[in-house]
């Protein structure tokens, strides 16, 4: 299925590429493909992770504290946020259409 990123989602994932090549070079790249493959297992098995709220999805990304949290459109599958763990939660909420 077709991915799709909200702009805000997108920012978090250029900057959490960013945050982690400044700590170790070679990291943002390593976090970059954990990431691509977290939104690969959502594109091919999209209801497979928890629902959290009315049609958003969170899927967990392996080795990062990152949730990749998502909803199933028509065409696609819509990246709503790279959401660390630790940051406050539900923040993303205001991005999701009622």
């Amino acid at each position: 299925m077709k991915i799709e990123f909200l702009p805000e989602a997108k920012s978090e994932l250029d900057e959490a590429v960013e945050y982690y090549e400044l700590q170790a070079k070679g990291l943002g790249a390593t976090f970059k493909s954990f990431a691509k493959e977290t939104i690969k297992r959502v594109a091919t098995f999209p209801t497979a992770w928890t629902t959290i709220k009315p049609n958003i999805r969170r899927c967990i990304m392996h080795k990062f504290p990152y949730n990749v949290l998502y909803s199933i459109e028509e065409d696609c599958i819509l990246i709503i946020a790279i959401a660390h763990h630790h940051r406050y939660p539900n923040y993303w909420d205001k991005r999701v259409k009622s």
